[in-house]
């Protein structure tokens, strides 16, 4: 997995830098330059779609930890799998070990991450399904179709796969099974079997996936939050003087979305989200420079968010770190000084049956 991300960097970059040089980087500024600083409250607009995401995992968790630290963690877990070169679960794995600052039960949260991921991709297969058919009603030309059909296509071919983990998972006993090869692997002893419990984590998961009520009301939250981002390209396009309809703003998000899951070996999307982005809106007339600016635009937006919220991340764990430290200090601190008490009210004792003797 690593080697395919390595290979697929410079493929994104390749392909950013064409556009650039094909799209002419003067044009380009210049659309961007017309919208000028407006285009900056995109950056906070989209802690309103992870918001609604970070509702969705807290009824997963049954509400044992506040929206807005889950919220906060959200914008990690995406900043981590968007921007730093790590497996497509980095982000998954950073945000148990934050919510285990709230919640203490491993598996519990463990559980309730797995879970999100698969609401997830059911999500993302109905945001998909959704731009489908926007784009179908919204255009008519051969082309179009033949595009719409090759996505349509290798979405319905794709299905089987999160269709049989599912099924696994409802079957029970799989992490059991991880953590038994795992052990015959690695040994009992070692440390990494320690932290790791697959029969419970196991019973978590099925007390969750049985639990229909709860997986919709996670299912509407996040397709709420997908629906929300829409509206971000919408605004940008309002904004770079290329307004389009609520209905094509969430066909280009849609989509771009699938691709960009789709590409999942190259970093960040880099490139392949940007070749999306210009493809579909030039489907509804958007022209090709400010699709283009467009692309940049979502980007921009991508790490400056992403970056806020890895500084915000880095600057919890030095605050941790260093509580850690004070509170071992503290402790330490306290045995010598609960030893020369301890002396202190020892020593009259002596004396006074010394001076009774004498």
């Amino acid at each position: 997995m690593k080697w395919l991300q390595w290979l697929g960097l410079p493929i994104g970059i390749a392909i950013l830098i064409g556009l650039v040089v094909h799209n002419g980087a003067h044009d380009v500024l210049r659309v961007i330059g017309t919208a000028g600083p407006m285009l900056l409250w995109l950056v906070p607009f989209h802690a309103l779609p992870l918001l609604l995401d970070a509702q969705a995992w807290r009824l997963l968790l049954d509400k044992r930890a506040p929206l807005t630290f889950l919220w906060w963690t959200a914008t990690v877990r995406e900043a981590v799998n968007r921007l730093l070169p790590v497996v497509g679960v980095g982000g998954e794995l950073v945000g148990i070990r934050l919510a285990r600052w709230k919640v203490r039960n491993a598996s519990e949260v463990t559980a309730s991450v797995i879970v999100e991921v698969f609401v997830t991709i059911a999500v993302q297969y109905a945001f998909s399904a959704l731009g489908v058919v926007l784009i179908v009603a919204a255009t008519g030309d051969g082309g179009s179709l033949r595009t719409i059909v090759t996505i349509a296509l290798a979405l319905v071919l794709s299905a089987p796969l999160p269709v049989l983990a599912v099924f696994l998972l409802r079957r029970g006993g799989v992490f059991h099974a991880i953590e038994r090869w795992a052990a015959r692997l690695l040994g009992t002893d070692n440390p990494l079997m320690s932290g790791l419990d697959g029969k419970q984590l196991d019973a978590d998961l099925d007390a969750l996936m049985s639990r229909t009520g709860l997986m919709f009301r996670a299912f509407f939250w996040q397709l709420g939050g997908y629906m929300l981002g829409a509206f971000e390209t919408w605004w940008a396009l309002a904004l770079l003087g290329h307004p389009v309809s609520v209905g094509d703003a969430l066909a280009i998000e849609a989509i771009t979305q699938a691709v960009r899951h789709a590409a999942f070996m190259v970093p960040a999307g880099l490139g392949v989200q940007e070749v999306a982005v210009v493809l579909l809106a030039q489907l509804f007339g958007v022209g090709q420079e400010v699709a283009f600016s467009l692309a940049l635009v979502k980007r921009m937006r991508e790490v400056v968010f992403g970056v806020l919220a890895l500084l915000t991340w880095q600057g919890a764990e030095i605050v941790r770190a260093r509580r850690a430290l004070r509170h071992g200090a503290q402790s330490g601190d306290a045995l010598p000084a609960v030893a020369n008490v301890r002396a202190h009210m020892a020593r009259p004792k002596r004396d006074s049956q010394h001076d009774q003797v004498h």
